[in-house]
């Protein structure tokens, strides 16, 4: 997952004594590669920092405003361009530590900045004397004589203000600003609420009876939860997916496979202090009188102008048409997975909290792969070494790792990116392992984004957030063949930042949400190919090569559970775009909702959507509102994509990924979308590589 950021934002004025000690956040940062000095930062640091910031950054567009010459690209675009530097790295430091290594005073610091930041945002975007200057270059962008990339500069400013609301009258502008305020503080709310719900949700086992069956890693996974949570002497189990799934997939107990998994569904739907349902009903109301202060009849309308899918029948109608193969799939996988449950004399029929427990007897007796067998061959150090690896394969690009970085836990390492010719490309962070404090998930961001600066290159930091399992006294921490895929797709997306190469900030990482998951799903793609795995996969005790015959077994179950995977990821997608699509909203009941929008599709009841409403986080909380299908769009896009390694005969051909790196990676936002997948393959998408590739045709 991506979590975008275009923070022009801030917080109301203030004043900072002069007697006030220095604060590190507004400070040039004198560390290794201008990397933020941590070890100095506190939370009491943010909010005066934020506050001077605002200050900085209101002189900067003051300036602009109030310079007397004839607006030029320089001296509006360019200045616009570079003004709100300190500010946007402040708030990436507190919103990265919020989603990563919280603490109360942090959210409590969240919440009253959220609103302000906003307001600031609006401001710069509602000021009719900086939109005139925009948008008179704007009208004139043909006969100012700009390269292509000054062009496309102007063009996304052009539209960002418009998009925010500049061509309102005042009373509209007033009611925007408003709805933008209050859309702040909930869909931050919503967030936090869930991050609380996970970290309450506990299964304490007493009786070690109950853990007959299950393996040795998991029962001390349990152990040391146990004992991290005060309940020493038991077994202890969250609803963190790295804990739960396992769980889930060899608890041989169903009553105690429920609990959890019903905790993990009930989050935010508890009826308490961290309840959605109502922050829910609140956002997309909200959603949707914007958009319709804007001229949009739904909110997907006012989203979609600007993906590649363009429309939300666009949209639905890739949904439904995966959706057709996916759901007769899952029904498959389902059928014989109840003759499983008859064969061994049981009577019940199969439930939502069956479905891993029976799939991984599937696994195990259709393709004689245990996952439990295989993690070996998968410690976290195997896994980063093969993204390294393969990176290295591909783009000649190599890391070092650097222990005088500061850093903001312990559990992160910071690695410098070399280039291909060896010289500086990137800094990276990589924070691996579940915590209290951490959101659930994974995800890729950044502390500072790729551009020039008065000829200079900036160079990006860029970061990647794992929930992946603590090692275990001298066992490392072992990885599913899911979270082995997780690793690979975030660093597909750090590759995307390293590579960024614009000039200005506005292109920097900047494409349509539809598009941005290419870059890190057609990294999966490597992750379990023969060739692959025989360079990474070693048994973290004997630093054996995974065998032949465990590799077959890999490729032998490649289609397993696919019906499953995309049922679950589609029931959420319709979700999302059946909230964002409403024309109206009239006392909307969260629970009568959601359960139409899968009558409508005929979701099976053994099966949930990958994300009930009450915890979806990328659409009530991150930037994927009427977005989630992005995924899929994007899956489109990076199994077509893959085929141009494919068809080399050279997975790992440097040619092609060369061409990928030129074409996807470094232009940002330089083209549409379109036009750079068709710059790197030639033509549109086919989805009958993404058909094939999930064993539906």
């Amino acid at each position: 997952m991506k979590k975008l950021s275009f923070i022009l934002s801030v917080i109301i004025l203030s004043t900072i004594s002069c007697k006030q000690s220095k604060n590190p956040l507004l400070e040039e940062w004198d560390t290794p590669f201008q990397t933020p000095p941590f070890d100095k930062i506190n939370a009491g640091h943010f909010k005066p920092a934020i506050i001077k910031a605002m200050e900085i950054h209101n002189k900067e567009i003051d300036k602009i405003i109030k310079d007397k010459n004839e607006p030029t690209f320089e001296n509006c675009i360019v200045k616009l361009d570079n003004s709100g530097e300190k500010l946007y790295e402040i708030t990436l430091i507190l919103f990265n530590m919020i989603e990563a290594n919280s603490n109360d005073t942090l959210e409590q610091i969240a919440q009253e900045i959220s609103p302000m930041l906003s307001k600031h945002n609006d401001e710069i975007l509602l000021n009719e004397k900086l939109f005139e200057k925009i948008k008179i270059l704007y009208d004139d962008k043909d006969d100012l004589e700009l390269n292509d990339e000054q062009k496309r500069t102007l063009e996304l400013y052009y539209k960002d203000f418009v998009r925010a609301g500049a061509l309102l009258n005042a009373e509209k502008k007033e009611k925007l600003k408003d709805i933008n305020q209050q859309l702040s503080v909930l869909t931050l709310n919503f967030g936090l609420n869930v991050q609380k719900d996970n970290n309450n949700n506990l299964l304490v086992i007493e009786n070690e009876r109950d853990l007959i069956g299950m393996p040795e890693n998991l029962i001390a996974t349990g152990a040391k939860i146990a004992e991290e949570r005060d309940v020493k002497g038991k077994w202890a189990f969250t609803t963190d997916k790295a804990v739960m799934i396992p769980f889930l997939q060899y608890c041989p107990k169903r009553e105690l496979r429920k609990k959890l998994y019903d905790m993990y569904l009930m989050r935010g739907d508890n009826d308490n202090e961290n309840d959605n349902k109502k922050l829910i009903q609140e956002i997309v109301t909200l959603r949707l009188q914007k958009a319709k202060l804007l001229g949009y009849e739904t909110y997907a309308d006012y989203v979609l102008e600007e993906r590649m899918a363009k429309t939300s029948s666009n949209v639905y109608d890739l949904l439904r048409q995966i959706w057709a193969y996916s759901l007769v799939k899952a029904i498959e996988e389902r059928d014989e997975m109840q003759k499983i449950v008859i064969a061994e004399g049981d009577t019940f029929k199969l439930k939502y909290y069956d479905w891993w427990y029976y799939a991984e007897k599937i696994r195990n007796e259709k393709y004689a792969l245990d996952e439990d067998k295989l993690k070996p061959y998968f410690s976290l150090d195997a896994v980063r070494d093969a993204v390294f690896t393969l990176s290295n394969k591909l783009y000649g690009i190599s890391f070092k790792k650097l222990d005088n970085i500061p850093v903001y836990h312990n559990d992160v390492e910071v690695y410098e990116v070399l280039d291909n010719d060896k010289q500086h490309l990137a800094i990276l962070y990589v924070d691996y392992y579940t915590r209290a404090n951490k959101q659930g998930g994974a995800w890729a961001t950044g502390f500072r984004d790729q551009y020039y600066k008065e000829g200079k290159n900036i160079y990006p930091l860029v970061s990647i957030v794992f929930n992946f399992p603590q090692p275990i006294g001298e066992h490392p921490s072992l990885l599913s063949m899911d979270e082995v895929e997780t690793f690979f797709h975030e660093f597909g997306h750090a590759l995307h930042a390293f590579f960024s190469n614009v000039t200005y900030k506005r292109l920097s990482g900047y494409v349509p949400r539809d598009f941005v998951e290419l870059p890190s799903q057609i990294m999966e793609h490597w992750a379990f190919e023969p060739e692959m795995l025989k360079l990474y996969a070693k048994h973290y005790k004997t630093g054996e090569i995974i065998p032949d015959s465990l590799i077959k077994k890999i490729n032998n179950s490649k289609y397993f559970n696919q019906g499953f995977a995309k049922t679950e990821f589609l029931a959420a997608a319709f979700l999302d775009m059946d909230y964002h699509t409403l024309k109206q909203i009239n006392d909307l009941d969260i629970h009568s909702f959601e359960q139409a929008s899968m009558d409508k599709i005929a979701l099976i009841p053994e099966i949930k959507p990958r994300y009930r409403s009450t915890y979806f986080n990328h659409i009530f909380s991150g930037g994927y509102a009427a977005g989630y299908y992005s995924y899929i769009w994007s899956e489109v896009l990076d199994c077509d994509a893959y085929q141009s390694f494919v068809e080399t005969g050279d997975i790992f051909n440097k040619d092609v990924a060369d061409r990928f790196r030129k074409t996807i990676l470094a232009p940002g936002g330089k083209k549409e979308a379109e036009q750079l997948y068709i710059d790197f393959r030639g033509k549109q998408p086919d989805i009958k590589y993404l058909l094939k590739d999930r064993g539906f045709i």
